[in-house]
């Protein structure tokens, strides 16, 4: 997926942000992979510096289970912006949150 623009971006960090302190995400490949095979993902964002395994697994995964799935930010901004160290993947676990994260990637500007 291409980059928006930089206020499309802002606007998609500052959610994962609120979802962070709201405790409605997990972050990290074990953990998103265990909320997606539990039926607790509602969407999941993979880094654009994943590794092409790690894009390959989750591809495929939210694929079988049909989760929604996206590819966005570095794992340095994601990390940034749910406040911890770089992060490659993170799962939304809340259905309105997924929506909200969901209409911005949809309404994006390329």
């Amino acid at each position: 997926m291409q980059s928006g623009t930089i206020k499309d971006d802002r606007k998609i960090f500052n959610l994962l942000g609120l979802m962070m302190k709201s405790r409605k995400l997990v972050s990290g490949s074990f953990m998103a992979e265990r909320a997606v095979k539990d039926s607790s993902a509602r969407l999941v964002i993979v880094s654009n510096d994943a590794s092409d395994n790690t894009k390959k697994l989750f591809r495929n995964k939210c694929d079988f289970y049909q989760v929604p799935y996206y590819i966005f930010g570095s794992s340095e901004a994601i990390g940034q912006a749910i406040g911890k160290e770089a992060r490659v993947v993170i799962a939304v676990t809340d259905p309105g949150f997924a929506k909200s994260i969901r209409k911005l990637f949809e309404d994006r500007s390329f």
